[in-house]
């Protein structure tokens, strides 16, 4: 017969004096570690739906949903948390740093796995041209703010950023119909900026 070693004669004792050692969960709610790597969340205020966090997601849960339709036309940044792996990669590659982080929110065990979604909506820029989809309007002005000065060789960053300060004109025609160039003064896709380049060099 083998006896206990002092080690589990201590443990055992200190446990029917103290009680056990885990958690009184669910009747008491459970603190995790400020370190803890919980549940992403977006911040719909600091996001600009750049894609960087969808990117770089190793298992795609996060993904982007695009409605040109709709007025203003809007893109759905989607995370599923039933998917996620809490690897904070997100958190980590967010050029804002404060779009999306890590919370303690770690009790995510629901019956309907559409609950599992989490979603912001950021309003889209589009091409005067054609009507593609450039990125979010949020994201255009970000990178406006970043390059400072620099941000006047680049027409759609400098006339989104005048526009955000309500001094640009919002009564702009087709540069199909003109071609000319004062058309390469708007706020166009890469496509139809190669388009209007290559066509006002021949003017």
């Amino acid at each position: 017969m083998k006896y206990p070693k002092l080690r589990e004669l201590k443990e055992a004792v200190v446990a029917l004096i103290k009680g056990p050692y885990t958690s009184k969960f669910p009747r008491q709610t459970h603190k995790p570690h400020p370190n803890f790597r919980g549940r992403p969340k977006y911040n719909q205020d600091i996001c600009v739906g750049c894609l960087a966090c969808e990117n770089v997601c190793p298992v795609g849960a996060i993904a982007h949903r695009d409605s040109l339709e709709d007025k203003p036309p809007k893109r759905t940044m989607i995370h599923y948390s039933d998917t996620c792996i809490f690897c904070g990669q997100c958190q980590a590659y967010c050029i804002t740093k404060e779009g999306i982080k890590l919370s303690n929110e770690w009790e995510l065990s629901m019956f309907d796995r559409r609950n599992c979604e989490e979603s912001i909506e950021k309003e889209l820029l589009l091409c005067e041209v054609c009507g593609a989809a450039i990125g979010c309007k949020d994201h255009i002005i970000w990178i406006a703010k970043e390059l400072g000065e620099l941000a006047y060789s680049n027409p759609t960053l400098y006339m989104t950023r005048l526009k955000e300060l309500g001094i640009s004109d919002d009564d702009v025609k087709s540069a199909v119909n003109i071609s000319s160039r004062s058309d390469r003064m708007k706020i166009v896709c890469a496509r139809c900026r190669r388009k209007t380049t290559l066509t006002t060099e021949k003017i």
